[in-house]
């Protein structure tokens, strides 16, 4: 199951235990990174760009909780 981002309006919350500030986040990502290697040879990323981003699963801090995490209203939100 994908969690969606929070977003402006919205936030995480674990709907076992309540958390709204603690959770262990699993992505997958595909970036092109522009890598510039000093004469040395080490690499430095210059430049990274987020082709595709999914959120596999987010797990509470508090009570190891997965796939229990909702989108609830931040407050002060019309939403």
């Amino acid at each position: 199951m994908t969690v969606p981002l929070p977003t402006d309006t919205t936030r995480w919350r674990c709907t076992l235990c309540g958390n709204l500030t603690r959770f262990d986040v699993t992505r997958s990502s595909k970036v092109v990174e522009y890598v510039h290697l000093d004469l040395a040879g080490e690499p430095k990323v210059e430049e990274r760009e987020v082709v595709n981003e999914t959120i596999e699963s987010v797990r509470c801090r508090w009570c190891n909780a997965v796939d229990q995490i909702e989108l609830v209203d931040r407050p002060g939100t019309d939403s």
